[in-house]
Parts: structure tokens; sequence; C-alpha cells
């Protein structure tokens, strides 16, 4: 029996990523005298990947390790003036207004009308927030919850609170890694909804076979696929 939905936020209701690209697509441009492309871009996500533990996940973090990077491979040479353009980048990704992605009301609307209906976000608190309150649907849900990370036991406890457990919620989501394998390990179904852009620390390997794994090409399919649990 199923009662209770939630909904990853970042890249399934909402575009995401493709503003991180636009961002490190600057950043490179910034620093093409001083290293090649695909070289910055490993030292970024490694830099990325080091801070996750010390920064958590966001745009704050993102910043913080451009600038970490960016005095790594000048060896401490950077400019000022390069510094202060990638923290203009992160502060115009911080003030970037919200680009629902098709669908996405209507999902959750008709998931509302016989669940409870959850979202479940991970990155900074005060972007988070802003961007749900830009996108109009917050009323939709009957909770929020805006964690560190995405993990079985924090699946678990969220699905607890405001539901009736892990084993009959589902979570959708367009991250393998952060939205459907945990998930699953809780003891719920796992929706993956691709989106097309996947950080690289995102991947995942999907659970194929899995009796609580679906996969659906778009929200749109969400509702029938509720339906005919």
């Amino acid at each position: 029996m199923l009662t209770t939905i939630g909904f990853d936020a970042d890249d399934t209701l909402w575009q995401n990523e493709a503003f991180f690209r636009i961002t490190q697509d600057r950043f490179t441009a910034l620093l093409a005298d001083h290293a090649e492309a695909d070289h910055l871009h490993d030292r970024l996500l490694a830099a990325e990947r080091r801070n996750l533990g010390h920064y958590g996940f966001g745009i704050k973090g993102f910043t913080l390790s451009m600038i970490e990077t960016a005095i790594e491979v000048t060896q401490a040479r950077v400019p000022a003036s390069v510094i202060a353009e990638i923290m203009a980048a992160g502060r115009e990704m911080l003030e970037h207004p919200i680009d629902l992605l098709p669908e996405a009301r209507a999902a959750v609307e008709a998931c509302a009308v016989s669940h409870r209906v959850l979202l479940i976000t991970k990155g900074d608190l005060l972007d988070q927030e802003r961007k749900l309150a830009q996108s109009g649907l917050g009323d939709l849900f009957h909770g929020v919850e805006i964690v560190s990370n995405k993990t079985a036991s924090v699946y678990q406890s969220i699905f607890a609170r405001h539901g009736t457990g892990a084993d009959q919620a589902m979570m959708v989501g367009n991250s393998l890694k952060s939205d459907v394998l945990p998930a699953i390990e809780a003891g719920g179904w796992g929706v993956y909804v691709p989106h097309g852009i996947t950080w690289a620390l995102e991947y995942a390997e999907a659970p194929e076979g899995h009796p609580r794994y679906r996969q659906l090409e778009s929200l749109g399919g969400l509702p029938d696929l509720v339906a005919n649990l």
C-alpha cells in the first residue's frame, strides 16, 4: 500500500545542473591561460569531491571549490579580479529565477489528491528555501525536508515522521545515487526520471530487475504509475 510520495527538487521539478554547467564554462574561460579545459574540469571535480564533507552540496560549496581550484592551477598567482568574477558567478547562480520542468506541477498536484506528497532535497538551506518559494509549488506539499545528504536512514526517518513508513513510500527523482538507491534500500519504491544532465558525483548504476525500481521518461507518467502499482 502506497501512502507517501517524496519528490526531489533540483533537476526533478526545476532546472539546476544546467546552470552549474554554464558557470563551469565561464570558469574554464577565466582560467584558459593557466590550464586546459579537461584538466581544469578534473581538478574542479576533485575539489568538489574533497569538499563535500566540509561545505555540503550546493552553489556555495561549488563556488568555494572553484576558488580553491583557481588557486591550485595558478600556483597561488590567480589575480584578485578572477576571484571576484568567480564570486560574482556564484552570486548570479544564487539569484537565478526558477525554471520549472515540464509536467512538474501537474504531477505533484495529481499525486497530492490521493497521497501525502513531500519535497525531499539536499543542499544549502537558504538557497533551497528560495527556490521552493519561487517555484510556486510550496503549498502542494504536506511536508518539506532539506537535508545535508540522502541516505537510507534519512529516508526511513522522513517517511516515518511524515507518512506510514518507508515500505509504504516512494521517492521520485533524477539521481539514481541520491533519490533511487537509498530509497529502495530503506524499503521503499525508487522512481528514476532522467534529466539528461547528471553531475559526475551523482552517477550510479540502475538497479535493473529490482521489484521496487521503476524508470519514467518524464513526470507525466507518474500518476498512472502510482495508480497501477
